[in-house]
C-alpha cells in the first residue's frame, strides 16, 4: 500500500484540534499554527492543507461506487466550481450510469443539466441536483465514491453490474495442460502410461476458440491422440444467451445430454446478477409507512430492506439451497409487526417469476460408442409464470426418433414438485416403430420442525417402448433384431431418493441415499443404498457409513461397513492432519488406511501425503505404503507419487497449469480455468495475488489468475508484503468484470523504483526548513513533505546526485535548493532508508557546497 508521510497524521490531529471553519459551507479551514510554533518551528505555511480535495482539475478514470457498491469503472470530470474546490461534474451520462432515476429530478436540476450540456466550463455538482447526496473523490485511490438516497435510485438486483462494464478482454492465445505420468511393475510384468490433456484457444473480440484433446501412450497400446472437442464460442449481451458452433452437448435438463457437432444458441443464467440466478419467490407487499422488512429463513435473516408507504416487492432473493418456507416480518414506524410465510422449496426446473429459459441446437449426434451420426434438432424452453408454477417443453428429433415433453414445476406449502411426461417414437432399421411414455415426477421439501431435508426424491417410469435419444440411436445403429424387439436393457422404474436429518446440537447428524431400478426385458432389479452418521468430539472429526448393493450379474449382496477419522496433530491451522479408515465387506475382506497429509509454506503451496495400510481378503494378507507431495509454483504445479505393496511397486508424476500469451507478454499460472485475468505491475516480482492462493507475480511484473466468475464483480489484489520499500502501489485492489472466457488485463500503477532518503534540512545551515514544506525533484514532481524539526520524507530517488526544491510559501523567499550526493551512490535501488544531513541553500544566497551524507548517518530499515 502506499505510504504516507508521518506529517499528513500530524496535520489531521491538528486540523481535529485547532482548525476554525472561515465560513459554513465554503469548505476551506483554517489550521491554527501555534500548536506547530510550539516545535519550534516559524513561518508556517499550510494553505495547501486548507481544502480537502487535493486532486488538479482534469479527467480521470476512477473506480466508481454508489452507496459503497462498485457500479463500474468510469472516465469523470474534475472541474474548478463555485465554491473555489475541485468538485465532480456531473452529466446525464454519469447520472444514469450511478442509477439515478432522472424522472425524480426536480425541473430545476434538469434545467442545471442542460445548461451544463450547452456550456463546457459550467460545473454542475451532485448536492445542486441530488438532496442529501455528496461525491467523494480519491486521487490516491482513483476512486470516486457517490452517496445518494435510495428513492433517488432506480431498483437494481443485487449483484447487478451494467453490461456497459462487461470486459471482452485482450486478443490473446492460451494453453490450459495436464500431464501424467504412471509406471507400475509386478509379478504380472511392468506397464508404462503417459497422459498429456490439452486445452489450446484463441480469443479475438467477444469470440472463443477452444481445442480439446489429449494424447495418451502405453507400452501396451502404442501412442494416439484423439480430439476431444472443437468449439467456436461468443456471448450475446442482449439475448442473455451464449452461441456455440462446433462440438458441444446439450444441457440434458429435460432430454438427455449428448453431443454434437453444429450450433446452438442458450441462454446462459450467469448473464444475471447472482441474486436472480435459480429459483426464489417473488415476496409482495403493502407498508402503511415507512416501514423495515425482513425475510427469514429457519430463523435466519436472508434479507433486509427499507420501504416506502405503499406496495413493495422484493423479487432479488438470493436461493437458498433445498428451501424452507419463509417469514417476512414488516415492521411499521409505530412499531406495530406483520408477518407472513411465502412456500419456498428449490423445485427442479423452477424458474422465477417472468424469466425465461431456452436452449436450441441443431447439427449432427456425436459420440465416441456409436459411428453412426444422424442429423439431431432439439429444442427447450422454461418459463416462470408465477411463485407457484413453472412451466416447460421441449422437443428433440433425429433420424428415425422424434420424442416431445411437457411439464411444470410447482412450488406448494407442502414441498416442490416436478411433474414431466415425454412421448417418443422410434423407428428401427428394420422398419419396426416402438412408441412409449416416461413419467417423472420429483420432490424436495424442508420440514423445519424435525430439521430434515428431502433433497432428491424422484420417481420415474417408462413405458416398454419408451427410448431416450441416446439410446435410440445406439439401438438403430447396432442393437435390433429381425423381429423387431429393442436389444439391450431397457428401463421400466428408478426410484432414487437423499435425505439428510440434523440432531440436536452435540449430536452430529445422519444421512440416507438410495437407488433402485428394473427393466423390461431384463430379469431382477439393481439396487443400492446407504447411510452414515457424522460428528465431531472436541477437535475430531468421525464418521460411520453402511452401505449395501445388490449385483444384477452376480445376483449377490454386498454389504459394506466403514469407520472414518481425523485428528489433527497440532493446535495450528496449517497443523498435519492423522486421517484413519477402516472398512469390511460381506464378501470377505477387511482393509485398514492411514494417512498423515499437511501443507507448508506462506500459501501452503507444498503439500504432501504419507499413508500406510493393510487389506487382509480372507486367505492372504498383505502390507502396503505410499507417499505423495505437490508443490505449486508460480509457473506450474507439480505432483509426485510412490507406492508399494506385496509383490508390486509404483511411482508416478505430473504437471499442470496455464499459459497466456498477449500483446504485454506472457503469464503463467499453476492452475486452470476458462475465464482468467492477467495482473500487471511492474516491479513487483515475488508479490502474492490474494485472490488465489500460490499465485505470485513473476520477475517480468506478471501474474495470471484463472478460475474468474464470468459477467460478475471479481476483486483482484495483491499483497505488498516483502517487497522493497522502493515500490509502492498507487492500489493494491482491482475489480474486473470478464465476459465468458475473457481474458482480461489488470494494471496495477507502481511507483518507479528508487531510493528512500530521511534528509534533516535547514536553511543555509541555521534554521530546520518549516513544517509542511513541498519538496519536489527538478521535474516539478512532489516526492515528498517537511515533517517537524525539519526531516524531509523524500521517497523515489532515480540518481544519487541531483537537486531538490523546497517550498514553504508563494514568496521568492519562501523556497530554496537542495543539491544532494548520496555517499553510497552506485545502490540507488537501495530498499533501505538513508537518513542524511542536508543543507538548503535560500534564493539570493551565496551558494553552498554540495549536501554530502555524513558519516554518522546511518541507514534506517
Amino acid at each position: 500500500m502506499k505510504l504516507r508521510p508521518l506529517c499528513a497524521v500530524v496535520l489531521a490531529c491538528f486540523a481535529a484540534v485547532g482548525a476554525a471553519a472561515a465560513e459554513p459551507g465554503d469548505g476551506i479551514v483554517t489550521f491554527n499554527s501555534v500548536f506547530l510554533r510550539q516545535l519550534g518551528n516559524t513561518g508556517i505555511d499550510l494553505t495547501q492543507f486548507s481544502k480537502g480535495n487535493a486532486a488538479l482539475p482534469g479527467d480521470y478514470l476512477a473506480d466508481t461506487y454508489v452507496n459503497q457498491a462498485w457500479v463500474g469503472r468510469i472516465r469523470i470530470s474534475l472541474k474548478q466550481a463555485q465554491s473555489g474546490r475541485v468538485e465532480t461534474c456531473m452529466d446525464r451520462e454519469l447520472l444514469e450510469r450511478a442509477g439515478i432515476d432522472l424522472g425524480k429530478l426536480p425541473a430545476s436540476a434538469l434545467e442545471l443539466l442542460e445548461k451544463s450540456s450547452q456550456d463546457s466550463e459550467l460545473c454542475v455538482t451532485l448536492p445542486q441536483l441530488v438532496d442529501d447526496a455528496t461525491a467523494t473523490f480519491d486521487n490516491g485511490e482513483q476512486r470516486l465514491d457517490l452517496s445518494i438516497p435510495q428513492a433517488m435510485l432506480n431498483r437494481r438486483a443485487r449483484g447487478y453490474v451494467d453490461p456497459q462494464f462487461w470486459d471482452n478482454g485482450v486478443t490473446s492465445a492460451l494453453v490450459q495442460y495436464n500431464s501424467n505420468f504412471y509406471r507400475n511393475s509386478g509379478s504380472f510384468g511392468a506397464s508404462t502410461q503417459a497422459y498429456l490433456g490439452l486445452t489450446v484457444g484463441l480469443n479475438v473480440g467477444p469470440w472463443r476458440f477452444r481445442h480439446t484433446g489429449n494424447l495418451n501412450s502405453s507400452t501396451r497400446a502404442g501412442t494416439a491422440y484423439q480430439a476431444v472437442q472443437t468449439s467456436l464460442q461468443r456471448s450475446i449481451v442482449p439475448l442473455k444467451s451464449q452461441f456455440t458452433e462446433g462440438d458441444a452437448f446439450t444441457d440434458g435438463a429435460m432430454f438427455d445430454s449428448v453431443g454434437f457437432r453444429g450450433m446452438s444458441l442458450a441462454s446462459d443464467d450467469r448473464m444475471y446478477p447472482e441474486s436472480q440466478r435459480g429459483y426464489a419467490p417473488v415476496i409482495r407487499g403493502v407498508a402503511r409507512s415507512n416501514a423495515l422488512v425482513q425475510v427469514l429463513q429457519n430463523g435466519n435473516v436472508l434479507y433486509e430492506t427499507n420501504v416506502a408507504p405503499g406496495p413493495f416487492d422484493i423479487d432479488d432473493l438470493y436461493p437458498t439451497g433445498y428451501g424452507g418456507n419463509l417469514q417476512v416480518v414488516v415492521t411499521e414506524a409505530d412499531g406495530t409487526k406483520s408477518t407472513t410465510l411465502v412456500p419456498y422449496a428449490a423445485a427442479p426446473n423452477a424458474l422465477r417469476p417472468g424469466l425465461t429459459r431456452y436452449n436450441v441446437t441443431a447439427g449432427e449426434y456425436r459420440s465416441a460408442l456409436v459411428d453412426s451420426h444422424p442429423l439431431l434438432f432439439q429444442a427447450t424452453v422454461q418459463h416462470g409464470f408465477t411463485n407457484l408454477i413453472t412451466g416447460y417443453g421441449g422437443v428433440a428429433y433425429t433420424t428415425g426418433y422424434v420424442a416431445v415433453m411437457a411439464g411444470t414445476a410447482l412450488n406448494t406449502p407442502v414441498g416442490a414438485f416436478g411433474i414431466d411426461i415425454a412421448h417418443a417414437r422410434t423407428t428401427l432399421g428394420d422398419h419396426s416403430t416402438h412408441s412409449g411414455q416416461s413419467l417423472r415426477i420429483s420432490y424436495s421439501k424442508y420440514f423445519a420442525p424435525t430439521d430434515t431435508n428431502v433433497s432428491v426424491a424422484a420417481y420415474q417410469y417408462s413405458s416398454g417402448g419408451y427410448l431416450g435419444l441416446a439410446d435410440a440411436i445406439a439401438t438403430r445403429s447396432t442393437g435390433y433384431s429381425q423381429n423387431g424387439e429393442v436389444a439391450g436393457a431397457r428401463q421400466r422404474n428408478s426410484l432414487q431418493i437423499t435425505l439428510n436429518q440434523a440432531l440436536p446440537e452435540g449430536w452430529g447428524s445422519v444421512y440416507f441415499t438410495g437407488t433402485g431400478q428394473n427393466y423390461w426385458n431384463k430379469k431382477g432389479a439393481e439396487a443400492q443404498f446407504s447411510a452414515g452418521y457424522n460428528n465431531t468430539f472436541r477437535r475430531i472429526s468421525y464418521g460411520v457409513m453402511f452401505g449395501r448393493q445388490y449385483d444384477l450379474t452376480s445376483g449377490h449382496w454386498d454389504n459394506r461397513v466403514m469407520v472414518t477419522a481425523s485428528i489433527p496433530l497440532g493446535t495450528k491451522p496449517r497443523s498435519p492432519m492423522l486421517s484413519t479408515n477402516m472398512q469390511r465387506s460381506s464378501r470377505g475382506g477387511e482393509n485398514v488406511q492411514t494417512m498423515v497429509s499437511g501443507s507448508l509454506g506462506e500459501d501452503s503451496a507444498f503439500n504432501y501425503g504419507i499413508s500406510a495400510g493393510y487389506s487382509n481378503s480372507g486367505t492372504t494378507g498383505s502390507a502396503t505404503g505410499g507417499a505423495n507431495v505437490s508443490y505449486r509454483s508460480p509457473v506450474a504445479a507439480v505432483t509426485a507419487n510412490v507406492s508399494t505393496g506385496s509383490g508390486y511397486t509404483q511411482y508416478g508424476a505430473g504437471l499442470s497449469g496455464s499459459v497466456v500469451a498477449y500483446r504485454g507478454g506472457i503469464a503463467t499460472s499453476p492452475l486452470t480455468g476458462d475465464t482468467m485475468a492477467v495482473v500487471e505491475a511492474k516491479d513487483a516480482g515475488g508479490a502474492r495475488v490474494t485472490t488465489q492462493s500460490g499465485v505470485r507475480i513473476d520477475r517480468w511484473g506478471h501474474a495470471l489468475v484463472p478460475g474468474l466468475t464470468p459477467f460478475s464483480r471479481n476483486e483482484i489484489g495483491i499483497d505488498p508484503k516483502g517487497l522493497p520499500v522502493s515500490v509502492e502501489f498507487k492500489s493494491t485492489s482491482q475489480p474486473a468484470v470478464p465476459t465468458a472466457g475473457a481474458v482480461v488485463v489488470t494494471h496495477f500503477e507502481t511507483s518507479n523504483p528508487g531510493r528512500s532518503v530521511i534528509f534533516n534540512v535547514t536553511v543555509d545551515g541555521s534554521e530546520p526548513v518549516p513544517f509542511g514544506a513541498d519538496v519536489r525533484d527538478e521535474s516539478g514532481q512532489s516526492v515528498g513533505t517537511v515533517a517537524q524539526g525539519g526531516h524531509a520524507i523524500v521517497r523515489g530517488l532515480k540518481a544519487a546526485t541531483g537537486e531538490l526544491v523546497v517550498q514553504w510559501g508563494s514568496e521568492p523567499r519562501q523556497m530554496c535548493r537542495l543539491e544532494y550526493e548520496l555517499a553510497d551512490a552506485k545502490n540507488t535501488k537501495a530498499a533501505t532508508w538513508a537518513n542524511v544531513d542536508a543543507i538548503c541553500r535560500a534564493a539570493g544566497r551565496p551558494g553552498l557546497p554540495a549536501t554530502q551524507a555524513s558519516s554518522s548517518s546511518q541507514p534506517l530499515r
